[in-house]
């Protein structure tokens, strides 16, 4: 992937990303553009038939005209005149293979456009083969703390994914996710590891670096690579991991309660991206049943690598690209 940012990925970055230089050197500016906020601005530059590179290149008086009553000319100003430490940090990213990306660039995940629309993340931070993330697959989420049972049950399911020819979509975390992705990777498959922290010092890592490198795992992050935890963005972040999937398993999840339970009766009860099943074989779980309840499928105990793909996609499941729902600000094509 090249190396090269473009303008309107830069300008995307001054105007919303906080820019930090090493874990706990730098504090986010507080006159970031907020999502909504960044929306609001990308429509009106849309409407002028512009770009967010056009910031950068043209004089904002001019471009923002009489509309200083909906946006802060100075505030934009400032945040735009962070062109040194913007030089800093991507130059921090390229000597660690770290990319970025905006949705005004072609590499740019068409799911997470096309199923998220304005709640596409407007950049995605990543190290390793960017063009995994286009491959579907199956998402495999759960608890952190579960018993080994469970462990090696998603192991193999991770196992069977990757047999299967079919990426794993998961979370990073310990326990259920870590599993699902060390099943797969055993295996010979292909992981995307969804962060929703700490991107930089995980792909450091030894045990990630070579797989990073042979382009069989890619970790991607809506939040800067140095960006601590947060739990607002761990329960952002799901939307992030189903929407690049064809569909999910649910191994574990407590009752009305964590980040999966969230995830996962958001899927069931919004947005409804991909088909949900939970685990049906094994210890109980209060939680597994109650996603059953809300229309959550059973996960088929007799699936293998040949039917795996039905499983998957049991309506022959392909979101097209309509015409309406490819109409974000400036996307590519």
């Amino acid at each position: 992937m090249s190396e090269t940012l473009s303008l309107n990925t830069k300008a995307i970055l001054l105007l919303t990303a906080p820019l930090i230089i090493g874990r706990g050197k730098s504090k986010e500016p507080a006159d970031l553009l907020t999502p909504g906020e960044y929306m609001k601005l990308t429509l009106y530059l849309q409407e002028m038939g512009k770009q967010p590179a056009d910031l950068l290149e043209a004089n904002i008086d001019h471009i923002l005209g009489d509309h200083h009553h909906i946006f802060d000319r100075n505030r934009l100003k400032r945040l735009l005149d962070r062109g040194f430490l913007l030089s800093q940090v991507i130059e921090r990213w390229q000597t660690r293979a770290i990319w970025v990306i905006s949705r005004t660039d072609e590499a740019y995940p068409q799911k997470l456009k096309i199923r998220l629309k304005k709640d596409a993340p407007s950049l995605l931070y990543g190290c390793g083969d960017v063009n995994i993330l286009n491959s579907g697959g199956l998402a495999i989420v759960g608890s952190r703390n579960v018993n080994d049972s469970l462990i090696e049950y998603t192991q193999e399911i991770g196992r069977l994914a990757a047999k299967a020819r079919q990426t794993v979509i998961s979370g990073a975390a310990r326990g259920i996710d870590r599993a699902a992705m060390s099943g797969a990777l055993e295996a010979g498959g292909k992981v995307i590891g969804v962060l929703a922290d700490s991107l930089e010092q995980t792909a450091m890592t030894r045990e990630h670096r070579n797989l990073l490198l042979e382009e069989r795992l890619v970790l991607i992050s809506p939040y800067d690579p140095n960006a601590g935890f947060n739990t607002g963005h761990a329960m952002q972040r799901n939307k992030v991991i189903y929407a690049l999937s064809d569909a999910a398993l649910v191994v574990n999840t407590d009752m009305n309660k964590g980040g999966t339970w969230a995830g996962a009766t958001e899927q069931l009860e919004r947005l409804r991206l991909v088909p949900i099943y939970v685990r049906s074989t094994g210890e109980p779980s209060k939680g597994l049943e109650a996603l059953r309840a809300k229309g959550a499928m059973s996960w088929p105990n007799s699936v293998d690598t040949d039917n795996l793909d039905t499983v998957l996609r049991p309506d022959i499941l392909k979101t097209p690209a309509s015409p309406i729902q490819s109409q974000l600000p400036f996307d590519v094509q």
